[in-house]
């Protein structure tokens, strides 16, 4: 028999070992009527009605008539047990009195009780909302399955993968606690490849990708939507054979020695990734939308001359275009299949505050950067004027050894920070090159990144509106810079309607003889670069007619790309020096010389002055959001 169950975050197991979620007060008075199963059903299906009959939990099980329990502990809480649930009904958020506490900023690692006060109960979406959803809504299973056992059938080995409750605490910018967050995760670390799954890659988008339609959305004006789909791994389809143990809570003496069917992906499934990616890109292209080439997370679509873009980086959804009509046509399309969240203007994502106003659109991770710098104790640091020092001589045995996990995670720290800041992306570069064996020289170089980010920690990056969406890159290179193995540092820029949106710093994978062929090759990196972010805007339909434009400061570089002479000293660059030329000959690229004291990539390949440094922060255009406007 098939049950719509709603199963809220009351789940009381006395039977089991480990404890109730939460416990919801009723008063005495307040009999709870049972009936039938039927009329149990209905009632929890008026419950979740709207969600869609996608939404529902199968369940197949040999006891249709639940057993009403009447439990009444020292709160006078009353539950009702079934088969392989507990229902808890209550009147209303006022009446509701938990004994159970999250701390604000730390969560419970097991099924234990949590209490929620009612003062903190603000909205619907305080509550622990996720809890139910994990079993009712499109995670399909099938209770009662006998265990399989430990051998070959069908020429397959069975496993059981267990699972356990996983308990969060959502912020919002200001580090505010939203809602709580209970969530029902399988323990995919024990699934064999080959058996239990097959492929498990799933794209997100580039962040590259998100700074160029933030880009295009300056310059054209577009409003920036962000969109959020509630449980997305919920709604991925399962093709493997996947049992899961019954989840700690709902274990009850008729399903002893029986297992879960997974029909839907859950969280923490190998697969589950892929499955709610490959579910969505389905539902998309089913709605007439494109999907890109140059980046598998971007679709699109054209309707009378206008143009709607949506970019997926797993369940958060950046919308912009021209035409606001589908924009809210989309959302109601897609609500039918998902739940999705509309968060109303981009103004937060992954960690990176987004403002926009008439000046332009300005992003920056402050917050990220506030909280960096008080784990680390150096919010009272003297600042630093530069990332680092121009002169330093890191090498492998800088200082003294030292542990690697806490460097590790510091320098893990900083390199996420890089999406907005360009300025320290080569200091970074440096430190991350020692994260395998560190020493106390290159923490203090990791340290000095901190002080600088202490001079302004709301410094970012500001989109204009230049009128037009022409390509543009600056690439440099330092040789022989590494003083471990002499590898020089590469280092471009890449510039989308007169806004950065692509930059690089990377060490050489092989040494270069001379100063014009490390250039040579950073040349060939900022191509490549700049010929993606072309095919994906002429995919777009948004890139006019021209040239791409890469400025040099290497005039021995550019001689040897416009006049590719064999001799001894370039024939081993062969593959850069004929995928250069192919460009250059076909007008696809412009190469143009620029002075030194212009060169926007130069504090991508060294450390720099002061002087120097904040010249090439405004070519970029990096400002203080927090004390420029």
């Amino acid at each position: 028999m098939e049950a719509a169950i709603k199963m809220i975050p009351c789940l009381v197991d006395e039977s089991s070992s480990t404890r109730a979620i939460e416990s919801c007060r009723e008063n005495e008075n307040n009999d709870i009527q049972s009936g039938p199963i039927q009329q149990q059903s209905r009632r929890m299906e008026a419950v979740i009605s709207g969600s869609g009959p996608q939404q529902r939990m199968e369940v197949e099980t040999n006891e249709l008539n639940p057993t009403p329990s009447h439990e009444n502990n020292s709160e006078g809480d009353i539950r009702y047990k079934g088969p392989l649930k507990v229902y808890t009904k209550r009147k209303s958020r006022a009446q509701v009195e938990t004994p159970i506490t999250i701390p604000e900023h730390s969560s419970p690692s097991s099924l234990e009780i949590v209490d929620v006060s009612s003062s903190e109960i603000e909205n619907e979406d305080s509550t622990l909302d996720d809890l139910p959803i994990a079993l009712r809504k499109e995670a399909r299973v099938k209770a009662g399955v006998p265990r399989p056992r430990y051998g070959f059938e069908n020429d397959i080995r069975k496993k059981v993968v267990s699972c356990k409750w996983v308990f969060s605490a959502k912020q919002n910018p200001e580090g505010k606690v939203e809602r709580y967050k209970a969530r029902l995760v399988a323990r995919g670390y024990s699934q064999t490849y080959g058996i239990d799954y097959d492929e498990t890659f799933a794209s997100v988008a580039k962040m590259s990708t998100v700074r160029m339609l933030i880009s295009c959305a300056a310059n054209f004006g577009w409003p920036l939507h962000q969109w959020d789909v509630k449980n997305a791994f919920l709604h991925g389809n399962l093709q493997e054979e996947v049992y899961m143990e019954i989840p700690p809570g709902f274990s009850k003496p008729d399903v002893a020695g029986k297992v879960c069917r997974l029909r839907k992906s859950l969280y923490g499934l190998k697969q589950s990734p892929r499955a709610w990616f490959d579910r969505f890109r389905r539902a998309l292209c089913g709605m007439s939308y494109k999907q890109c080439n140059g980046d598998h997370t971007v679709f699109y679509r054209h309707s009378r001359r206008r143009i709607v873009i949506l970019a997926v980086y797993v369940d958060d959804i950046i919308i912009t275009g021209d035409d606001e009509a589908e924009i809210n046509r989309l959302k109601e399309d897609l609500s039918k299949v998902f739940e999705v969240k509309d968060l109303g203007q981009l103004k937060y994502f992954l960690g990176i505050e987004i403002a926009r106003s008439t000046k332009g659109i300005f992003l920056s991770q402050r917050k990220y950067v506030l909280d960096l710098l008080s784990e680390t104790g150096m919010l009272g640091c003297r600042p630093a004027p530069t990332p680092i020092d121009p002169n330093h001589k890191l090498c492998a045995t800088s200082g003294d050894p030292m542990n690697k996990e806490s460097y590790q995670r510091l320098v893990r720290r900083l390199i996420y920070l890089c999406h907005t800041r360009p300025d320290i992306s080569y200091a970074v570069s440096v430190v991350s090159r020692y994260m395998h064996d560190p020493w106390s020289g290159h923490l203090d170089a990791a340290y000095r990144i901190l002080r600088y980010l202490k001079n302004g920690p709301g410094k970012g990056l500001v989109f204009k509106s230049h009128g037009h969406l022409n390509v543009e890159g600056y690439c440099d290179a330092d040789w022989a810079s590494c003083l471990d193995d002499r590898r020089s540092t590469s280092g471009y820029c890449v510039f989308v309607g007169g806004n950065l949106i692509s930059w690089r710093s990377k060490k050489q994978p092989v040494v270069s003889r001379s100063s014009a062929e490390a250039e040579y090759r950073a040349m060939s990196l900022a191509i490549s670069e700049m010929m993606w972010v072309k095919n994906l805007l002429s995919e777009l339909y948004v890139l006019r007619k021209g040239p791409l434009k890469l400025w040099c400061d290497n005039k021995s570089a550019i001689n040897i790309a416009n006049n590719p002479v064999q001799h001894d000293r370039t024939k081993h660059v062969e593959i850069d020096r004929f995928f250069i030329k192919e460009k250059l000959d076909s007008g696809v690229l412009e190469l143009r010389h620029v002075n030194s004291s212009n060169q926007v990539a130069d504090c991508l390949t060294k450390g720099l002055g002061v002087k120097e440094c904040n010249e090439t922060c405004n070519k970029m255009g990096m400002i203080d959001i927090y004390h420029s406007f």
